[in-house]
C-alpha cells in the first residue's frame, strides 16, 4: 500500500518537474514547483527513495548546540509554551539551526517514537539538499514563513507530515535559525494549519526580539512604534547603538516604521534618524524602559519610543551659531542631485525663487517640498497648486480666493486662496507654465508688492516664498507670446535641472527607498531578477511610475517577496516603452546628443545662446556636454 503511495506521489513530482503542468494537486503551487524542481536539478534526489535521515554524530550535535547555545536558552520557553498553545497532542515543535540541522524538539513523551520515526530527531539534517521540499529545508532557501502539507513534499515518506516553519534572523539581517511545528496526524487540513501559523511566526519574532535585546545589553538600545502600547510588544521597532550615538543594529520592524534599508542606517548617528539630539536621548534613558514617551523621526513620523541605558544629566544649552537644516529623508544619493539641493537650499533662505526643470513625472514637487522641509520654514504651511490641473475659469479663485457673495455660487463665507493660505511658508506651483496670461500679470503683481487682492475683497500682505516648475519649454512659451518675460525673470531666481529617472546614478537606492516607504510595515523584498528587470527598465513615466509599479506590487504580494512574474509584462520581458525625446528609433541618448550638436552648429557654438534655445541653464548644458564627450574639437 505504501509503494503504491510512494510511486503515485513520485510520478506526481517527476510529471511537474519535467515541464508537464498540472491543474490541481500540490504541483500547481507556484512555490511548492520550484522547490520540487531545485530538487531533482539542484541537488538530484528521487523522490520514492526512503533512506534514512542524515544525523549529526554526537560531538558535533553538541558543538552546534553550543554556537547557539544563548538562542536555545530563550527559545526553549517559548517552544513550551507554543506547545502548550497547541493543545500538545499530535505535535512537535522544533529548532533548527542556519543548516537545517534540529537543535532541540518540544514533544509528548508519548509521541516521541511517532516523530523519530519520521525522521525528526535531535541532529537530523532537514536542509532541502537532504530531505528535499519540507517546512524547515524550504523555509531556509525561502527566507519566509511557509506551511509544506502532506503531499506538498518532495520525498514520499513524509507525506505523512504537515510542517509549519518561520525564519528567525539575527540583528544583522542574517538568518539565525528555523522554529517549525510538525504534525503527523492524518487529520490535519492545510485551513487547519493558519492559527498554527499565525502562533509560529508570533513565536519566532519573539525569541528574535528576545535574541536581540539579549545580544547588544550592554549597548543603548532604542525601542518604538506607531502606538504607544505597542513599545514592548514584539512588533516594536529595536535599534541599538553606542555611547558615540552610532547605530550597531536594527531589526526589520525599525526599517518599516522608518522607511530605511539596512544599509543606510548602520555605522550612521541616531541623531540623523530622529529629531532629537543624542544628549536628550541619553537623558531619556533608563534601565527598565517601561514608560514610553513622544519622538520624531527627521522625515516627520509621529513615534513613541523608550531608551534602555543608564541614564546620564543633559548637559546646559550652550549657544552655537545655528546649523545648517539637515538633509530631509528623500533618496538624493546623486551626487549631482546633492549638489543642486544644496544651492537650491541656499538660495530660498535668502528669499530667492526657484524654478524646477523636469520631465513629467521626475520628482519636481518632492523636491520642491524637500527643501520647504529643510528651510527655517519647515513648520509653515506649503502649499501645492498644478496650474494644469484646474479649469482656467477656476484658477484665478484658487489662487487668489473671493470675498463672499462676490459673484454667484461663491461661498457665504469666502474662501482664502492658495496664496493666503501658503502665508509665511511656501507656495509651489507645478506646471506655471500652463497658468492663463492673464494671471500672469496678477502673480507678477503679488510677488512685486506682496499683497494679495481676493476677487471682490480688499488687498491683504503675504509673507509667502515661491518654488515653480515646469515641462514645457518657457523660453519657447515667451517667443510665442504664452508666459511673460518679466514674470519668467521674476520666477527664475534660480533654475534647477531635475535629471530624468533613467539618467540618476542613485537608482537602486531610490528603488529601495520607495519601496520601502510603500511597504510600510508590511515587509517586501525584491528577488534578484527582479530588482535587476526593475533598475534595467527606463522608466518614461520617471519616479512617478515607478512608485505606482511598487504601489501595485506591494498591494498585491501576498508571500513578502517580489519575483519577476510579479512585474507588468514590458518589465518582465525587457521591453522599452517609448519615452520622450527619441528621434527615429535611436537610442534617447543618441537622440540627444544629435540635438545638441544641431543646436550648437546653429548658433555658432555660443553657449549662452544655445542653452536659452534648449531652454537649459548654461550649468545644465555643460554637464549634458560633458556627459556625451561633446567639445568644439569632437564631431559626430
Amino acid at each position: 500500500m505504501h509503494n503504491d503511495h510512494f510511486s503515485r506521489h513520485a510520478q506526481q513530482v517527476l510529471t511537474v518537474t519535467r515541464g508537464q503542468e498540472l491543474s490541481q494537486g500540490p504541483g500547481s503551487d507556484p512555490s511548492i514547483a520550484r522547490s520540487w524542481l531545485r530538487c531533482v536539478e539542484d541537488y538530484h534526489l528521487d523522490p520514492a527513495q526512503t533512506i534514512a535521515p542524515t544525523v549529526l554524530e554526537h560531538g558535533r550535535l553538541l558543538e552546534s548546540r553550543e554556537r547557539l547555545r544563548q538562542v536555545l536558552h530563550i527559545a526553549g520557553s517559548e517552544m513550551n509554551s507554543l506547545h502548550q498553545q497547541l493543545s500538545g497532542a499530535g505535535h512537535a515543535v522544533l529548532l533548527t539551526d542556519a543548516r537545517g540541522v534540529i537543535l532541540n524538539c518540544v514533544t509528548a513523551p508519548s509521541e516521541r517514537k511517532i516523530f523519530e520515526r519520521a525522521g525528526l530527531w535531535l541532529g537530523a539534517d532537514w536542509s532541502e539538499a537532504c530531505e528535499g521540499t519540507n517546512g524547515i529545508g524550504t523555509c531556509l532557501v525561502e527566507r519566509q514563513s511557509l506551511t509544506i502539507h502532506r503531499d506538498e513534499h518532495f520525498r514520499g515518506r513524509h507525506t505523512g507530515l504537515t510542517c509549519s516553519a518561520s525564519p528567525v534572523f539575527d540583528p544583522h539581517g542574517e538568518l539565525l535559525a528555523v522554529l517549525d511545528v510538525s504534525s503527523a496526524r492524518e487529520a490535519v487540513s492545510r485551513q487547519s494549519q493558519f492559527h498554527t501559523m499565525a502562533l509560529v511566526n508570533l513565536s519566532a519574532k519573539m525569541i528574535e526580539s528576545c535574541y536581540f535585546l539579549r545580544h547588544f545589553e550592554h549597548h543603548w538600545l532604542l525601542r518604538f512604534h506607531l502606538q504607544a502600547e505597542s513599545v514592548g510588544l514584539f512588533s516594536e521597532g529595536l535599534l541599538a547603538f553606542d555611547g558615540e550615538g552610532r547605530i550597531c543594529a536594527v531589526n526589520q520592524s525599525a526599517l518599516n516604521l522608518l522607511g530605511q534599508v539596512r544599509g543606510g542606517l548602520l555605522g550612521q548617528p541616531v541623531e540623523a534618524f530622529f529629531d532629537c539630539s543624542l544628549d536628550q536621548l541619553f537623558g531619556r534613558a533608563s534601565a527598565n524602559a517601561t514608560a514610553s514617551w513622544p519622538l520624531r523621526s527627521r522625515d516627520g513620523r509621529h513615534l513613541f519610543a523608550a531608551l534602555r541605558g543608564q541614564p546620564r544629566p543633559v548637559p546646559p544649552p550652550v549657544f552655537k551659531a545655528p546649523e545648517p537644516p539637515r538633509m530631509p529623508g528623500i533618496c538624493l544619493a546623486d551626487p549631482a542631485l546633492q549638489n543642486e539641493f544644496r544651492k537650491a537650499l541656499r538660495v530660498f533662505e535668502r528669499d530667492v525663487p526657484l524654478l524646477v526643470n523636469g520631465e513629467t513625472g521626475s520628482g519636481k514637487e518632492a523636491f520642491a517640498k524637500a527643501i520647504h522641509q529643510a528651510s527655517q520654514r519647515a513648520n509653515k504651511p506649503f502649499i501645492a497648486l498644478n496650474c494644469a490641473a484646474i479649469p482656467e475659469s477656476l484658477i484665478e479663485s484658487e489662487l487668489f480666493g473671493y470675498r463672499g457673495g462676490s459673484f454667484t455660487g461663491a461661498l457665504k463665507d469666502g474662501m482664502r486662496g492658495k496664496l493666503q493660505q501658503a502665508d509665511g511658508g511656501t507656495l509651489f506651483l507645478d506646471e506655471i507654465g500652463d497658468m492663463p496670461l492673464a494671471l500672469q500679470t496678477r502673480l507678477l503683481r503679488v510677488l512685486e508688492d506682496r499683497l494679495v487682492v481676493p476677487i471682490g475683497g480688499e488687498p491683504h500682505a503675504v509673507n509667502v516664498r515661491i518654488i515653480s516648475a515646469t515641462h514645457r519649454n518657457l523660453l519657447e512659451r515667451m517667443q510665442d507670446g504664452s508666459f511673460r518675460e518679466d514674470l519668467y525673470y521674476r520666477l527664475n531666481g534660480l533654475e534647477i535641472e531635475l535629471p530624468p529617472l533613467r539618467e540618476r546614478s542613485d537608482k537602486a537606492q531610490l528603488l529601495d527607498f520607495l519601496l520601502a516607504q510603500e511597504a510600510g510595515t508590511q515587509p517586501v523584498v525584491l528577488d534578484v531578477q527582479a530588482r535587476q528587470a526593475l533598475l534595467a527598465y527606463a522608466w518614461p513615466g520617471n519616479v512617478r511610475q515607478l512608485r505606482t509599479v511598487l504601489r501595485t506590487l506591494v498591494a498585491l504580494n501576498e508571500s513578502g517577496t517580489v519575483s519577476v512574474a510579479d512585474l507588468p509584462a514590458t518589465m518582465r520581458q525587457g521591453r522599452t516603452e517609448p519615452t520622450r525625446g527619441t528621434h527615429n528609433g535611436l537610442a534617447l541618448e543618441d537622440a540627444e546628443r544629435l540635438v545638441l550638436l544641431g543646436t550648437l552648429e546653429r548658433q555658432g557654438w555660443h553657449m549662452t545662446q544655445t542653452a536659452a534655445s534648449l531652454g537649459l541653464s548654461r550649468n545644465t548644458l555643460y554637464r549634458k556636454l560633458r556627459k556625451h564627450g561633446i567639445s568644439r574639437n569632437v564631431g559626430v
